[in-house]
């Protein structure tokens, strides 16, 4: 899954350092655009995706909002 992130004003390099520590997570970039931050994640099912999200992604300060976009393959 793709998480999209918004910061606060100048935390998105911070934001984008915390989360890269976080186990689940493959890849996390801070862009430029609608969204600060762009979180790769990978769980084995979708409740564990999701309580990776809630509990420890949105957690991180400095994020305001996320988008969870999961992969399917169809």
């Amino acid at each position: 899954s793709y998480v999209l992130i918004q910061t606060l004003v100048g935390k998105a390099a911070e934001v984008a350092e915390a989360t890269r520590k976080i186990p689940g997570v493959t890849r996390a970039e801070d862009v430029i655009g609608p969204y600060d931050v762009i979180v790769h994640a990978e769980a084995e099912t979708v409740d564990e995706l999701g309580a990776m999200v809630v509990s420890k992604i949105q957690q991180t300060e400095g994020i305001t909002r996320t988008v969870t976009c999961s992969v399917v393959n169809l």
